[in-house]
């Protein structure tokens, strides 16, 4: 799955279903994993209308608070990376960069950086989710 799938699937809950369906017994360990793959796969590929929305900032301001540190998730692609529980590392950051058809110069990471907050704030919004105007560029 690509990064964006990720972030977008930790937003609106779809990376949890499937992890707790692959969780499930170890006696339907195959079928789980095997309907845990289709609903990740299907995540990816479900049209706008099907996603609920999902009220971002309550979402991130709910996480920051049980993270134990501050992170700044409104400005910082690292930091909502963190508090989705995914790679923030430079490397992820330029695949990110990569999915997104990003052409400026990747080692200027925080020009970069700040066009993949925006991106992925436009991309959750499209998505369904309820990202405040200030967030969207």
């Amino acid at each position: 799955m690509s990064i964006l799938g990720r972030i977008i699937g930790s937003i609106f809950g779809r990376a949890e279903a499937a992890t707790a369906a692959v969780e499930g017994g170890m006696k339907d360990a195959v079928a789980n994993a095997t309907a845990a793959v289709a609903a990740v796969a299907s995540a990816a590929a479900e049209p706008v209308e099907a996603l609920s929305a999902v009220d971002l900032v309550a979402l991130m301001e709910s996480k920051a608070a049980a993270a134990g540190q501050p992170l700044n998730w409104r400005t910082s692609i690292v930091d909502l990376m963190k508090l989705l529980n995914l790679d923030s590392s430079l490397g992820a950051r330029k695949e990110l960069a990569t999915e997104l058809g990003y052409t400026g110069d990747m080692n200027d990471s925080a020009t970069m950086n700040i066009w993949l907050h925006k991106q992925v704030m436009n991309k959750v919004a499209e998505n369904g989710g309820t990202v405040p105007a200030d967030l969207l560029s």
